[in-house]
């Protein structure tokens, strides 16, 4: 598996890159082209483009959860696809795969809007959907892990705004929170949005659902922007009895999070241009 970050909050000296506060992964394996997540604006699309990436021709788009930073590219990625209609360009629209609450409107506070501005039904009209709760195999070694049960009492207990679910907007939760993970012969690949499900909760379905106790490398956000000292503590002990080869924390991870992790184990940097390969 081949993973290539589009969009991170940083950016490399020497890379002429754009940067901004979402994320957006490319990923390559056995033939496929996955786009993980599409990022705040359209900065996925001007990367990949200065990248040799071809976004016009991707087998699936997987949204990790339905929050601004990691949907909002999606109107720029539908124009892509009308233009090269339009223009007779080679293209191939992805299946997009997700879980079912993930388009769903969300609202916090004076930000309004914090959700994805495409809504279910307008992006099937552009795209084929399969929505899923449960663990749902793209490849023979890459699965999207649908709902991520909660079982721990230290990650991510309160609530992110609301979410608009059967003509009510209740407490937001992020309940369609997921991840990638790929089976590499080493041990697990863990890839993240925002792991609002909390990442040791990944992580623990991540083994269960691929049979796997070994877990190689983690990369994307890990939410954990300033957590209580329990939840990072916590954290910090669940990840060093991991024995990661290496941990890739990017996007919601702040400088004191990966301090506290750079202690335990091997912390790689991660930026906008980063190519990994498994």
């Amino acid at each position: 598996m081949k993973l290539t970050v589009l969009v991170d909050n940083n950016t490399s000296t020497g890379k002429c890159y754009f940067g901004e506060p979402g994320l957006s992964f490319y990923i390559e394996i056995d033939n496929k082209k996955i786009l993980f997540d599409t990022g705040y604006s359209d900065i996925f699309i001007q990367n990949a483009f200065k990248m040799n990436i071809n976004l016009r021709n991707l087998d699936y788009l997987v949204f990790s959860h339905g929050h601004y930073d990691h949907t909002w590219g999606l109107v720029p990625l539908i124009r892509l696809y009308k233009e090269a209609i339009k223009e007779n360009i080679p293209n191939k629209k992805p299946l997009v795969v997700t879980h079912p609450f993930t388009f769903l409107s969300k609202s916090r506070n004076e930000m309004g809007e914090i959700g994805s501005l495409i809504s279910e039904e307008k992006l099937s009209r552009n795209f084929e959907l399969k929505l899923s709760k449960k663990p749902l195999w793209i490849t023979e070694k890459l699965v999207y892990l649908g709902e991520i049960p909660r079982n721990n009492n230290f990650e991510n207990q309160a609530s992110v705004g609301q979410v608009y679910l059967n003509e009510n907007w209740i407490d937001d939760y992020i309940i369609e929170d997921s991840a990638l993970v790929y089976k590499s012969k080493q041990g697990l690949v863990i890839v993240t949005g925002c792991s609002h499900s909390g990442i040791c909760n990944i992580v623990e379905y991540a083994k269960q659902v691929c049979e796997d106790e070994r877990i190689f490398d983690i990369i994307g956000g890990l939410h954990l922007v300033n957590p209580s000292d329990e939840q990072l503590s916590k954290t910090v002990e669940y990840i060093k009895a991991l024995n990661l080869h290496q941990l890739h924390a990017c996007h919601c991870t702040d400088l004191h999070s990966k301090i506290a992790l750079s202690q335990v184990t091997r912390l790689g940097e991660v930026s906008v241009g980063l190519k990994l390969e498994f």
